[in-house]
């Protein structure tokens, strides 16, 4: 993309979309409207060079206002969280479809010419994902389509549209299928928090408070791959610099069990931990890896930043969060 390109990150006051702002600007991009449904002192970063709107994008006027005079947008705005919320929450992560739908349209009648869309590993079929040990999921095991509930549905449905768009109308289509995205100045707290975030923020409030107990949802030993936002937002922009328009996975292949998440982040607190089992609270799958045999083909790269260096400088963003009093649970 030209460095003149105006330039759409919608979901601009969320942990992904705010990282997408903060390295399109080091790019040089100066032309970049950030719209979030948040109000602007809720967004988790914020920056003076932006024009920054608070807008529900669920409305196809806000949307077709939006989108004016924009060459390109990157679509990562939905309601959504970790497994705790989305598994009791379905409905309303459906309701996100209404986004993707209003910017496709909003998109095609003001004359954009490439979109971004922010997919979920949770579009593949749940029959590929009964066994810790997985083998990977492939961009093809999306199909028979069993996503899933809620979330999974409509990520999956989302792609289709952004799929036909593209066919019918000729805007060029990038689809990333992300794995478990994580890292600092995102969601660590409040419910909507994902696996790293919540191990990181109950290490660290242990530590804090002195108690020597953390509470693990599931039996520990569900399986999943996690991927620092730093690759996550550079395997967006090599994607959005290929000529690919099906989905592609963007997830880290560096499969743990989530005993062993909290083994790491207890070897970065120097700390151990007693650990009580929740078998009763949500697990989702019993595992999901990123199989990255095609993105390695498309981009001669896939993500190689490993869990333990993530972590690390996760567990200390959030330790000094709560050393502060601050909490990063806004919706």
């Amino acid at each position: 993309m030209g460095r003149s390109e105006n330039i759409l990150v919608t979901g601009a006051g969320g942990f992904i979309g705010g990282w997408i702002i903060n390295d399109l600007l080091k790019q040089g991009y100066s032309n970049i409207r950030g719209v979030d449904i948040k109000p602007l002192a809720n967004w988790y970063q914020k920056f003076e060079k932006v024009e920054n709107r608070s807008l529900d994008l669920k409305d196809p006027v806000s949307t077709l206002a939006v989108t004016r005079e924009i060459d390109t947008v990157y679509n990562l705005a939905a309601d959504m969280g970790g497994m705790g919320f989305i598994e009791k929450n379905k409905a309303l992560c459906m309701m996100s479809v209404l986004i993707n739908a209003n910017l496709l349209e909003s998109s095609r009648l003001n004359g954009v010419n490439k979109y971004f869309f922010a997919s979920s590993a949770c579009v593949y079929n749940q029959s590929r994902q009964l066994h810790t040990e997985n083998p990977g999921l492939k961009e093809s095991d999306a199909y028979p389509a069993d996503p899933e509930d809620g979330y999974g549905w409509e990520k999956l449905f989302s792609e289709r549209m952004c799929r036909h768009f593209g066919e019918d109308f000729g805007l060029e289509i990038r689809i990333a299928r992300f794995h478990n995205v994580y890292g600092p100045l995102g969601t660590f707290d409040g419910g909507r928090e994902k696996a790293p975030a919540a191990v990181c923020r109950k290490v660290a409030e242990a530590v804090i408070s002195g108690s020597h107990e953390i509470q693990i949802w599931g039996d520990g030993e569900q399986t999943r791959s996690f991927t620092y936002i730093d690759d996550t937002v550079l395997g967006i922009q090599k994607l959005m610099e290929s000529s690919y328009s099906a989905p592609i996975n963007l997830g880290s292949s560096q499969m743990v069990t989530i005993n062993h998440l909290v083994d790491i982040v207890e070897n970065v607190a120097h700390i151990k931990l007693k650990r009580k089992y929740m078998l009763d609270a949500p697990k989702g799958v019993r595992g999901r890896n990123s199989e990255n045999t095609l993105i390695k083909e498309v981009m001669g790269w896939e993500p190689k930043i490993t869990l333990e260096f993530g972590l690390e400088k996760t567990y200390n963003w959030i330790f000094d969060e709560l050393s502060n009093g601050s909490k990063r649970s806004w919706h």
